[in-house]
């Protein structure tokens, strides 16, 4: 078969080779790749920034944002074949911590825990993918074109499952809702602000491309303003930063209403200095009551969660979130494009026959 690997350490080493078809272990899934996402992760292994090879391999087979098709199902699986699947990127630890031993890798505590396609586990970018049924989630047939989505919308399923449990802590009812940054995980937070009744507003730099309308057919409104000009103006309850930038992380951790709730969900690079008065942002959290939380990953839940919303979702416009589509043969201009920033998402077609 053939996959899309790289050499974990060295730059631009995307290559799609030849590799021996999986053999399915006991109980596994046999899977046919219909779809790979790409996303900022995979640009930093690309770049040689990141990234671990299985044991004993020096190439790691990419992509963790998955959509297959189950050829092979054991008996009792719960699977079957021709099922539309996506599979969990993160595997817990050989020797489980508290939140692993718990069915919570995403929350692992000792840094021990594998990934699909970035750590020590070979990803979902290739022709044929095995998986256990526990780390698979079923589809909606609906999901045929937009289910590689699932899992960033794993990541913003949690996100807000970790919004609502720090909200919990005392009366909560969120009415408007900040979301900065429209590439993939901003548009996915603002689609599930959406449909949670929130009144949404998302914030983004870009003026024109795809972004600001696919902001304003969700029902949500699209700012391109100073962050705190915006924060201003929407005074929201709740922030989900999805950008990782300096100037809009500080931005935002003082910028929502008294108790408001600020998730992290970008990551951005180290080495940008900004001048920060600490003790006044400490103040304003302490004396708002506000709180700042950290979310990254997912676990089979928040897929599953993402499943039932995107399955809900229209399915057009989540169609409009992918803005490029390359075959196989041409993966490495996948990357290409994907870092330009000209498009909002890029995904490898594994399947000729589903583009």
């Amino acid at each position: 078969m053939r996959a899309v690997t790289v050499r974990p350490g060295r730059q631009d080493a995307v290559e799609v080779r030849d590799v021996p078809d999986p053999a399915p272990g006991a109980g596994e899934l046999l899977v046919e790749g219909v779809a790979a996402g790409v996303c900022g992760t995979d640009l930093d292994i690309v770049a040689g920034d990141y990234g671990w090879a299985p044991p004993g391999r020096d190439r790691l087979v990419l992509g963790h944002e998955s959509l297959g098709r189950v050829r092979h199902a054991p008996d009792g699986s719960g699977f079957a074949p021709g099922d539309l699947v996506a599979g969990v990127v993160r595997h817990p630890d050989p020797e489980p911590c508290g939140a692993c031993a718990h069915g919570q890798p995403d929350m692992c505590r000792n840094g021990r825990y594998t990934e699909r396609g970035i750590k020590e586990r070979d990803g979902f970018a290739a022709e044929l993918w095995c998986v256990e049924p526990s780390c698979a989630v079923r589809l909606d047939p609906c999901l045929a074109r937009g289910g590689v989505l699932i899992e960033p919308g794993s990541v913003v399923a949690k996100a807000w499952e970790q919004v609502e449990r720090v909200g919990a802590r005392a009366w909560f009812e969120p009415r408007r809702v900040l979301v900065t940054g429209a590439g993939p995980i901003g548009l996915l937070a603002a689609l599930f602000s959406v449909r949670r009744g929130l009144v949404t507003h998302v914030l983004d730099r870009v003026t024109d491309g795809p972004k600001p309308a696919l902001v304003r057919d969700l029902g949500a409104e699209y700012h391109t303003g100073d962050i705190a000009d915006v924060l201003a103006a929407v005074r929201p309850d709740v922030v989900i930063e999805a950008t990782g930038a300096g100037p809009l992380v500080l931005g935002v951790l003082t910028g929502t209403d008294a108790y408001g709730i600020v998730c992290l969900t970008g990551v951005a690079p180290a080495g940008r200095d900004l001048t920060v008065d600490a003790g006044a942002v400490g103040r304003d959290l302490v004396l708002g009551n506000r709180a700042v939380v950290g979310s990254v990953n997912g676990n089979v839940r928040h897929f599953r969660q993402a499943a039932d919303t995107l399955a809900a979702a229209d399915q057009d416009w989540l169609e409009r979130v992918i803005t490029r589509r390359v075959p196989l043969d041409r993966a490495a201009d996948a990357y290409a494009a994907a870092r330009s920033g000209a498009d909002v998402k890029v995904v490898i077609d594994l399947d000729p026959s589903a583009s």
